[in-house]
């Protein structure tokens, strides 16, 4: 098949400021693309030009970066604008056999609909509606967009909060959900696990990372866990509070800041650890939960990530509001209790399962 994938946003944009990388290909969307490719097909990727990358880079598959127009109002970060996009797929509607756009409430999935509605899949993310402006465009956009001109498009949502919130308003809507695809060739599943935990995440502040680095502090308060460490990998705005939370804390010995590493670097560290630490007060589908689960590493997590539903159904680690030290035990002792259960469920998560998937879905519901 010839797919085409629209997805501009191809990392998160703090408060709608794009960091620059050197490279995309350890994205979520260029890994999920590269599924389909693994399986044969042909692709085509389109991002915001915003988020090329500083260096050149020889992909995969076809790449194609669309200048953002009005971005004073559009943010690229929030709602990207492209308005080169309708005659782009104007032109070539007839080469592509299955497009993917992401989101409903977006530009780019409307003028798909406007044009090749009968070959679009509207792969969901958001399970509530969005808060930009308090809440008015996205209201707007799911009692009227979504009905009137998404009719005869198929809806695959990613995860069980979003198929709840979706099926209000759109038609077409798998039962099922798929998640994000996760490269196996780069992830690779480990049982042997160090004395250590891991926090993958930007250093902001609604990440929560002091709260966990708070409660390993209780946790190898405990003189049989002393030896134990917590590797915190990512950047951000709150790295040097964290670093002298750190220091105050007397957590040096225990506690490593190892910034931000590419998917290489970062699957030993995560492949090797007891557990993946979250405890975040807003967040969609972390893709960090579905790479340490297919590197076979159990998950701690409170129950405001959409992917922790999954991880508690199928115990996949511990999901828990409020979690503490006791939890942190709890992953030590029953580790190999939940290794196991990661490393039975880890190929589903798998990009090439995720890609035949969504295909398979489309064609019983087209």
């Amino acid at each position: 098949m010839d797919i085409l994938i629209l997805n501009s946003i191809l990392y998160t944009a703090e408060n709608n400021q794009i960091p620059r990388v050197n490279s995309i290909k350890d994205t979520m969307i260029y890994n999920f693309a590269l599924g389909f490719v693994k399986l044969g097909h042909n692709v085509t990727l389109v991002a915001a030009e915003e988020y090329k990358p500083i260096e050149d880079e020889t992909y995969d598959f076809e790449l194609i970066f669309l200048k953002s127009s009005c971005t004073l109002i559009f943010k690229v970060g929030l709602l990207p604008l492209h308005l080169s996009l309708y005659g782009f797929l104007k032109k070539r509607k007839l080469c592509y056999d299955l497009v993917i756009s992401s989101e409903a409430f977006s530009i780019n999935t409307f003028i798909a609909s406007l044009i090749i509605p009968e070959k679009l899949i509207i792969w969901q993310e958001l399970g509530k509606h969005n808060r930009l402006l308090c809440k008015i465009p996205s209201l707007f956009w799911y009692n009227i967009i979504v009905p009137v001109f998404y009719r005869k498009t198929c809806v695959i949502p990613r995860s069980k909060q979003a198929l709840t919130f979706i099926s209000k308003y759109a038609k077409l809507v798998v039962s099922e959900f798929v998640e994000h695809g996760i490269n196996l060739d780069k992830f690779v599943a480990s049982a042997n696990k160090k004395k250590q935990f891991v926090v993958v995440a930007q250093l902001v502040k609604r990440k929560r990372i002091d709260r966990i680095i708070l409660n390993f502090k209780s946790f190898i308060a405990d003189e049989r866990y002393q030896s134990y460490k917590l590797l915190i990998i990512g950047r951000g705005e709150q790295e040097c509070f964290l670093q002298q939370l750190v220091n105050n804390e007397g957590l040096n010995g225990n506690v490593l800041f190892l910034g931000f590493l590419s998917h290489s670097q970062l699957s030993v560290h995560v492949s090797e650890s007891l557990g993946l630490l979250i405890d975040t007060e807003r967040d969609l589908n972390m893709v960090s939960i579905p790479e340490s689960i297919a590197a076979g590493t159990p998950v701690l997590t409170n129950t405001v990530p959409a992917s922790s539903f999954y991880v508690k159904m199928n115990k996949l680690g511990i999901v828990k509001d409020g979690w503490t030290s006791n939890d942190l035990e709890d992953l030590v002792i029953n580790n190999e209790f939940y290794v196991a259960n990661c490393l039975r469920y880890k190929d589903k998560l798998s990009n090439t399962y995720v890609a035949n998937r969504m295909i398979e879905l489309f064609n019983v519901n087209k």
